[in-house]
């Protein structure tokens, strides 16, 4: 995937009409113009799996709720997760395809076998917008975090936790994400862009479907290779795969651990960051995306171009398509001396959901109170 910058939406002049600079339910492309609707817009969501709990506890109770707030309570949001399996998230696209929803809200298991659901919702005359992960096929928009820049901000951290001494002797395991979602590969290459030339890449493993327990067996095989005692570090791609490579340094006897990173911001990795297990993670605002991806789902049925440019002003390309409008969200690194600047001050967790009587010490030492 490339990153371009979109050309700016023209002001219109003053002398035209509302309609004409693409507002009251004018398109900008009479070719892809869907029918607009008032605030009786129904959003199909479908979301890929439940073993990461940000989609459950955060993704989709938000678009939920700023759905309605843009539709004065008139707008619904029709919800499937797929649980890791594209055949069913295949069956869940069809049956909105079937119900007519107004616009699908796509966070694909499978960004290439999902491509063909995707063509029938556009010959259905359903917008799909992408979101968290760069579908295949005609999609209309895409809203993601900043991905090559997750893998960079993981990368760096790991080499700052590190030390300023290291260098190509030190060797690290890279626990990367699945090989079926494409965030994984940008992941990958951000975090590459980092390490390459500054530590020796013992063992990388592409985890598939990014299993926690996967991960731990893939740790486990890199143990034996490497020897625990000579990894200086490790890249894991996100926090479920981190704490699998955790136990598995943990069950090898290794009781200074190296420096792990991960991904989300979860609640089990905020606490293994306060204790010391896991270095870092990547928070995302989920909020900012979530909210952002409603957004563009409701200005997009709605026939609000303007608005929706105004979103989209990001340039992304897919292997299908190019020059797909996308916005990209930033992202911060995670460490025990930001937690209450980020996953407490946005809301995401309570002091007293993270510092539970097992990390009571740990919290106190680091002014979480």
């Amino acid at each position: 995937m490339r990153r371009r910058i979109a050309i700016s939406v023209a002001a219109c002049s003053l002398a035209l009409s509302l309609a004409g600079c693409g507002m009251l339910g004018a398109t900008s492309d009479g070719g892809d113009a869907t029918p607009t609707k008032g605030n009786d817009v129904t959003v199909g969501l479908l979301l890929p799996e439940k073993a990461n709990t940000r989609y459950e506890k955060f993704d989709y109770p938000i678009i939920r709720d700023k759905v309605a707030s843009l539709t004065e309570d008139r707008g619904k949001v029709e919800y499937a997760n797929a649980e890791q399996n594209a055949a069913k998230q295949a069956q869940q696209m069809q049956q909105m395809i079937d119900a007519r929803v107004d616009v699908i809200l796509l966070d694909a298991v499978d960004a290439h076998a999902i491509a063909a659901s995707v063509q029938k919702a556009k010959d259905a005359g359903i917008p799909v917008i992408a979101y968290d992960r760069l579908a295949e096929g005609p999609i209309d928009a895409y809203i993601s975090f900043d991905n090559e820049l997750v893998g960079e901000v993981q990368g760096r951290t790991l080499l700052e936790a590190m030390g300023p001494d290291v260098d190509t002797s030190d060797k690290i395991v890279m626990m990367n994400g699945s090989p079926t979602d494409p965030n994984a590969k940008q992941f990958k290459q951000g975090a590459l862009s980092e390490l390459n030339g500054r530590v020796t890449i013992a063992s990388s493993f592409d985890t598939k479907d990014w299993k926690p327990e996967n991960a731990q067996a893939n740790m486990a095989e890199a143990i034996k290779v490497i020897g625990a005692g000579n990894i200086a570090g490790v890249y894991s791609a996100n926090d479920g795969m981190a704490g699998g490579v955790i136990k598995a340094l943990e069950a090898a006897g290794v009781t200074k651990l190296p420096p792990v990173t991960g991904q989300d911001a979860e609640l089990a990795a905020v606490q293994r960051i306060v204790s010391g297990e896991q270095y870092m993670s990547v928070y995302k605002s989920y909020p900012a995306e979530a909210e952002a991806a409603a957004e563009m789902a409701v200005a997009k049925v709605q026939g609000k171009d303007i608005q929706f440019d105004a979103l989209t002003r990001d340039r992304v390309d897919s292997p299908t398509n190019k020059g797909i409008p996308a916005q990209l969200v930033s992202v911060v690194a995670l460490t025990r001396q930001n937690i209450k600047q980020t996953v407490v001050s946005d809301g995401i967790y309570k002091i007293s959901e993270i510092c539970t009587a097992e990390y009571a010490d740990a919290c106190a030492e680091l002014g979480l109170k």
